[in-house]
């Protein structure tokens, strides 16, 4: 087996035609946007470049057969921020074959401890935790956009290898239809009858706004959570300018509490949805078969990509609110398809969050692991703290 660096045009692309070929005969797999992946490792795309390092390899067999593919990289924000200097390693492609995932992941290792790292989460991505973050070790199903997809034996591939559990991340899954509990549906008509607290769809004619309102319950929310900094205005209107082609007004909430903004439900259309037909590309033809699929509406999922509560409201029933609000606009609403929606990304380590989801309908429907790989073997492994 031969490693390569990708440092040219062509094996970048390679990089992506690999996952092509190994999943080909995979129905559930759902080819990820070119530009998605290719822009992680582009500094004018990614600012954490310019302060940080990548690298990317491909793995090929005797014949020139590509096997395998990695990424390793340091985000320099963040390596410190651990008890050990930590770096990264992901974009994880192997046939099953523990030979050649040693491979790849003994460069990454050593590319890592080059850097001045002591030690390499994976597979994760460089940048926000919302993409590319995570093995699938448990439903798989067909992928929600950005999200990892793999085959079951990855988990062994990386346990085998030393890898061990940092930390576990949910999808959760409700329908439009799922009743909430007699407590939570009491909870949340009490919000929606007191006049003190009222809610917004968005308006995109009015975007800085709803854009400050969602910066400044975020901030309040999400800051305690380990590797969550502060936002500034600069990010939530990069943010929020980002997702304004693809938002849907209808299903996009804001909560105030006496005029002041207390919460926020990000929710989109499930992208993979309409995405699935264009291949990877979205140049003009692929942009007319998104543009067609969606107008016939066969995007019939809400993905949850974040939500937020101002911690002097939460537990009040302001997150019930939102689905019993949001449900009954929806159920009314013939032209409205939606009939599910599944809510990414809600870490093990955070047991409140966990309770909320499940409070207002959620059933765990899919598990991502991220693990963590400590260079010095002796030393004591920790997990994810718990948020408290």
């Amino acid at each position: 087996m031969q490693l390569i660096e990708v440092n040219t045009p062509e094996l970048a692309q390679e990089f992506l035609m690999m996952q092509v070929r190994l999943y080909k005969k995979d129905p559930n797999y759902i080819r990820p946007l070119d530009k998605d992946v290719d822009n992680v490792f582009d500094p004018k795309k990614n600012k954490l470049l310019r302060a940080g390092d990548a690298v990317r390899w491909l793995l090929q067999d005797e014949k020139g057969k590509s096997i395998g593919r990695v990424a390793a990289f340091v985000n320099r924000k963040t390596a410190s921020k651990y008890d050990q200097p930590t770096g990264g390693m992901g974009f994880f492609d192997c046939i099953n074959d523990q030979a050649a995932a040693n491979m790849l992941l003994d460069a990454c290792h050593n590319w890592l401890k080059e850097k001045g790292m002591e030690a390499m989460d994976g597979p994760i991505n460089l940048g926000e935790r919302d993409k590319w973050w995570g093995v699938l070790i448990d439903g798989f199903y067909k992928p929600t956009y950005c999200m990892h997809y793999n085959y079951p034996y990855y988990k062994d591939l990386l346990e085998n290898y030393g890898f061990e559990l940092y930390f576990q991340q949910y999808t959760y899954y409700r329908t439009v239809h799922d009743p909430l509990s007699p407590e939570y549906e009491e909870k949340a008509q009490r919000i929606l009858n007191d006049q003190r607290y009222t809610f917004e769809q968005l308006d995109k004619k009015e975007l800085k706004k709803f854009t400050e309102n969602f910066r400044k319950v975020y901030n309040k929310a999400w800051t305690k959570h380990e590797g969550v900094k502060e936002m500034s205005e600069a990010q939530a209107t990069v943010i929020m300018n980002t997702l304004k082609p693809i938002l849907d007004e209808r299903i996009m909430w804001f909560a105030y509490f006496e005029g002041e903004p207390v919460g926020f439900f990000v929710i989109i259309p499930e992208l993979n949805q309409l995405f699935q037909y264009v291949n990877g590309k979205m140049d003009l033809w692929g942009k007319v078969k998104f543009v067609f699929h969606r107008w016939r509406g066969a995007c019939t999922t809400m993905y949850g990509i974040v939500f937020g509560i101002a911690p002097e409201q939460q537990g009040k029933g302001v997150e019930a609110a939102f689905i019993v609000g949001a449900g009954k606009v929806i159920q009314n609403n013939p032209k409205i398809p939606y009939k599910d929606m599944q809510m990414n990304w809600i870490g093990d380590f955070n047991p409140k969050m966990m309770k909320v989801i499940e409070q207002i309908g959620g059933r765990i429907y899919k598990t991502h692991a991220t693990y963590r790989y400590l260079f010095d073997r002796t030393k004591e492994f920790k997990r994810m703290p718990i948020i408290r």
